[in-house]
């Protein structure tokens, strides 16, 4: 987090002298120098946070494990998302979700820097990628829709391509310091603060748009079950449902990377889908930006929203049972006669 100050001047000074040591790389002598100036701010958070960073990439992974379960410990809302680090260690159960406390203080911190750090630095291009396989699901050769919500809409990156090419555009985010980068941009009809699987956000409109877009949102969602009953539930039918995911190849529905983010599998992605009432449309394995200097690859999925089917009642059922029975005896009385 950007405000990392402990109160204690002294304890601020040795956690920018070993930041220093991590900086250059030593996470060794960054995390000892850490645990001094933890020694005059023993509970402050964003010390413990990233001594037990430093630690893991310092390859005292039992030492990190003891630090983020104090924190724990300290945090009941789980800021840091320490859950999330034992989990990627294989030390605790991968959770489902993470705390929303730590992802809305997350992007709240990262508001501010966030297209900079995409898009020149990691080599960010997802929402042009699924502009372009909407177009293609669409078969009009270019995107045109009445209602677009963009589901975790940020600081508006997909949103810029969804304007061009929509009526009215909706956005949901649970970071207020991302909408309010959103909302300066001035390409939203509506804008509202709150997570992407929160069933109210159709409560009162359901069916509305025909076209919902999650461009690198579910990868801090581990089940994808709840997001994708609210991308069904604010579509009308054979409404289009486009997102990205990172890929996950081992035999686990998904799991925590060391960077906090979910992967998950293909067969999970289609099974949940299908699942929430879509027909895949498109799944492709794309590359969605870089990772240091490591290629993060996804799937790119678009879905179409089914109709739904008609179920005759058993009374309706019955008739058409004796129309076709009629029919049937017509049909053999005439080939008697002939």
């Amino acid at each position: 987090m950007t405000n990392q100050s402990s109160g204690s001047l002294t304890a601020d000074r040795r956690a920018e002298f070993a930041r220093s040591y991590a900086g250059a790389g030593d996470f060794d002598a960054a995390a000892d120098i850490m645990a001094q100036a933890l020694e005059l701010a023993p509970e402050h958070l964003p010390f413990l946070s990233l001594m037990g960073e430093w630690l893991d990439k310092a390859g005292r992974a039992a030492d990190a494990a003891d630090t983020w379960a104090q924190m724990l410990r300290l945090d009941a809302d789980d800021r840091f998302g320490a859950q999330l680090r034992l989990a990627s260690l294989g030390l605790t159960e991968t959770p489902d979700t993470p705390p929303v406390a730590y992802v809305e203080s997350l992007f709240d911190d990262f508001a501010p820097r966030f297209e900079t750090s995409l898009v020149e630095r990691l080599d960010y291009h997802a929402p042009q990628l699924l502009t372009e396989a909407i177009a293609g699901a669409l078969g009009t050769g270019r995107m045109s829709v009445r209602h677009a919500i963009d589901l975790g809409c940020g600081t508006g990156l997909m949103g810029e391509h969804l304007r061009k090419s929509a009526s009215f555009l909706e956005g949901i985010d649970l970071s207020a310091g991302m909408l309010k980068r959103a909302r300066s941009k001035r390409i939203y009809d509506r804008l509202d603060k709150g997570d992407v699987a929160d069933m109210a956000f159709a409560e009162t409109d359901p069916g509305r748009a025909d076209l919902a877009v999650a461009a690198d949102v579910y990868i801090y969602l581990g089940d994808l079950a709840p997001a994708f009953a609210l991308a069904a539930r604010l579509l009308e039918a054979n409404g289009l449902f486009a997102f990205t995911v990172e890929a996950h190849d081992g035999p686990e529905d998904f799991m925590v990377r060391p960077s906090l983010r979910y992967a998950h599998s293909q067969a999970y992605v289609s099974r949940a889908l299908v699942a929430a009432g879509f027909e895949v449309a498109t799944l492709d394995r794309v590359f969605l930006r870089m990772d240091g200097a490591k290629r993060i690859e996804g799937h790119l999925v678009v879905a179409r929203k089914a109709a739904p089917i008609t179920v005759l009642p058993d009374a309706a059922m019955a008739d058409r049972t004796e129309t076709v029975r009629d029919d049937e005896y017509a049909l053999r009385s005439r080939r008697k006669l002939t």
